[in-house]
Formats: C-alpha cells, sequence, structure tokens
C-alpha cells in the first residue's frame, strides 16, 4: 500500500510539518509541491518582484539553508557598503558578479544547490550561470517572478530603494517580457521553469515558498 504523503511533502507528524502549518499556511491537497533538485537555482524577475522575499521565506521555513542562496545585492552591499557610489561601475559590476560566480562554483563542486538571486532579466546573465552549471552536469532550475506592473510599481514604491526609479524598474519588467518567457528558457537550457506566484494570485511570500521544496 503506497503510503499516504501530506499536502506539505513532510513526514506527518513531523516537527517540520507542524512548523509548515504554522498559521493556517498548510497547503491545500490540491496544490502539489514543486520538488527542485540539487543544482543551481535562478531567479528570473525585475527588482522589486518579491525574489527577495521569497527566498526570505525558504530559509525561514527550512526549505533551504541561507548559505545556498547568493545575492548579487548582497554581494555589493559586503564589497562595497561604506562607497555605495563606488559600487555603480562597469568595475564593480565585474567584481560582484565574479564572486558570485566563485560562491556557486564552490556549492555545486559539492554537490549543494546554489540559488542566484538577481534579476537575470537577459540572456546574457543566464548564459553565464547555464555555463557554470554545465561544468557541474547540475541541473537547473528557473523560477519566473512576473508580476502586473502595476503591482511591481507598488512593490518598488513599498521597498524605498533610491537607487532605482520607477522608469528602471519598467525597463527591466520591459526586458523580462521580450527576453524571458518559459519557452524561451527551456531553450536556452533550463532543466525546468516555474511560475513563482506573488500578490498577483493573491498568494503571500510564506505561501509561494510553502509551494517548493528543495533536495
Amino acid at each position: 500500500m503506497r503510503e499516504e504523503v501530506p499536502p506539505s511533502g513532510l513526514p506527518a507528524g513531523s516537527p517540520e510539518e507542524a512548523l509548515d502549518c504554522a498559521g493556517d499556511l498548510c497547503l491545500n491537497a490540491l496544490a502539489p509541491i514543486i520538488r527542485v533538485p540539487a543544482g543551481i537555482v535562478v531567479l528570473v524577475g525585475p527588482p522589486a518582484s518579491g525574489k527577495t522575499a521569497f527566498v526570505r521565506a525558504l530559509i525561514a521555513r527550512r526549505r533551504i539553508e541561507a548559505e545556498a542562496v547568493v545575492s548579487s545585492d548582497e554581494i555589493r552591499a559586503e564589497l562595497f557598503g561604506t562607497a555605495p557610489a563606488q559600487a555603480e561601475s562597469d568595475a564593480a559590476d565585474a567584481r560582484i558578479f565574479e564572486e558570485r560566480d566563485r560562491r556557486i562554483v564552490a556549492r555545486l563542486a559539492t554537490g549543494r544547490t546554489a540559488v542566484a538571486e538577481s534579476t537575470n532579466v537577459t540572456p546574457q546573465a543566464r548564459a553565464r550561470l547555464i555555463a557554470i552549471a554545465r561544468r557541474f552536469d547540475a541541473p537547473v532550475t528557473m523560477l519566473r517572478f512576473d508580476p502586473d506592473v502595476t503591482d511591481l510599481l507598488h512593490q518598488h514604491t513599498e521597498r524605498g530603494r533610491t537607487d532605482l526609479t520607477a522608469a528602471d524598474v519598467r525597463a527591466y519588467a520591459a526586458t523580462m517580457a521580450r527576453h524571458a518567457g518559459s519557452d524561451q528558457l527551456r531553450s536556452e537550457g533550463a532543466s525546468a521553469v516555474h511560475d513563482v506566484p506573488g500578490r498577483r494570485q493573491a498568494t503571500t511570500p510564506a505561501e509561494a515558498a510553502a509551494r517548493f521544496s528543495f533536495t
């Protein structure tokens, strides 16, 4: 007889399942868990689309360890936190993404998952990550964050960032619309592509995170 698996994908009665169902967030049985294999997970979405809130929810819900997330924004702050003006240059970007790549390689080399948290809305940005994954024969899972533009701009306002304007956010969204459709991502080499629900689907980051399970 097949063992019954609860909607959370966790052992019934386990502390992990109890945590998953805390606050009435236990998934409906009709919403299957999306299982992500160990490899590289590429987040694809414009600024303010919910990527950071999503990965924070994954960490809080013990879906992934904090060290798995390799964030270009966090690396930028680490390297240039005391001199933000120096962080906005081609040389700074090169240094930031070299460090990001180094951290991703270190994880893939030991068979661990690496979550690449940056916009990745252009084929060029994704090609760099796909090339790294191929060095280790690691699967590439792409998670798309594609909110309605009105919601995107609202979330941008809520964040209160001063380094990006609303026009910048619109430009990123337009680039994603042109160059980051699901079919294109698969054609570039993604093993799987999943849309992460957000405000448009009346889904909180915690609820979205509960839909994913990472090896």
